[in-house]
């Protein structure tokens, strides 16, 4: 039987963090420099993640995304890739989210090794403000990451920007004229309280609508599909023809919790139902006790039965997760 919680939802998307180090220090995630960073004996072996995985797919997981920190900060990526390509083809998707400060390097190797697609991170396309966002002048280290992953076929390539009033909302219209020429997938993030700093202010947030509405005023826009089912993102196309793709991604004002179908594991290895959640499951715990594998299968069900019908980020009481995004895996 697929994993399934208690409010009858299907879990069929993994987000394995690799690492919780990062080498820029966006400020809506990392203001205040170096958080206390893992320990190294803590972290999930590739071993063990491959272990791992192939009980999550032989319970119905069918994509896995790799995040972080910077996932490619971790050594040897390709081979935990490759690790996991032999899951297909029960296991359909395997993705990497990246910063893409070093993605040139690794990129055939991730190719060669079965890697699907890859999104990365573009909170700029202005250089000086790109540094200002990240704490780190890599705008065209960027641009030529995303140029090379087209040219090795990952497909499709996508980009994000979390857009936060006063940074970076005033190119949402020059992002899509970026998404047209280059034919990407271009997707919009509201801002989330998610940051280490805990300085998250509602007024920063622009909304999906607004987003939407403004990139429409210059690209009229065509909706996808009515029902984004579990996607996180609405879809749109360029009602012109042009090549590329817009998304929004609006968890604090149009919350998608109903049809969540993710689940997510630490790089310390701390099985997290919601990006919100305020506890955690301590599967390395259990992992490195010898357990038979019906033990772990058994503490993996019972953490997804644990997963709250939504997060809270509305609700007067909210409480914002101790963990970062760094920490927790996108």
């Amino acid at each position: 039987m697929p994993l399934t919680d208690a409010y009858n939802r299907t879990i069929r998307d993994l987000r394995i963090s690799l690492t919780d180090r990062c080498n820029f220090r966006c400020f809506y995630c990392l203001p205040h420099g170096e958080p206390s960073w893992a320990k190294r004996e803590t972290l999930l072996s590739f071993e063990e993640l491959e272990y791992i995985a192939g009980i999550f797919v032989s319970l119905g997981i069918e994509k896995i995304r790799l995040t972080g920190g910077e996932p490619l900060i971790r050594r040897d990526v390709p081979v935990l890739v490759e690790k996991l390509a032999r899951l297909k083809p029960r296991l359909k998707d395997i993705a990497l989210t990246t910063n893409g400060y070093d993605f040139v390097r690794h990129a055939e190797a991730l190719k060669s090794a079965g890697l699907d697609r890859v999104t990365f991170s573009l909170d700029s396309l202005v250089p000086e403000k790109f540094a200002k966002i990240t704490g780190v002048d890599a705008l065209e280290r960027v641009l030529a990451s995303i140029d090379l992953a087209q040219r090795l076929g990952f497909a499709p390539v996508k980009a994000n920007a979390v857009i936060v009033r006063g940074h970076n909302d005033d190119e949402l219209v020059d992002f899509a004229r970026f998404a047209r020429e280059y034919g990407i997938a271009m997707r919009f993030i509201e801002f989330m309280p998610l940051d280490s700093g805990h300085d998250w202010n509602r007024e920063l947030v622009v909304s999906g609508r607004e987003m939407r509405e403004e990139i429409a005023g210059i690209f009229p826009l065509i909706l996808k599909e009515a029902n984004r089912g579990s996607e996180t993102a609405w879809k749109y196309t360029f009602a012109d023809g042009s090549p590329g793709e817009i998304g929004i991604i609006a968890p604090v004002t149009e919350m998608f919790c109903g049809q969540c179908s993710r689940i997510r594991l630490t790089a310390d290895g701390q099985i997290r139902t919601c990006l919100f959640s305020t506890t955690e499951t301590n599967l390395r715990e259990v992992l490195r006790s010898s357990p038979t594998r019906e033990q772990i299968v058994e503490l993996i069900e019972k953490a997804v039965l644990a997963k709250q019908r939504s997060h809270h980020i509305n609700d007067p009481e909210f409480v914002q997760p101790e963990r970062t995004m760094s920490f927790i895996g996108g």
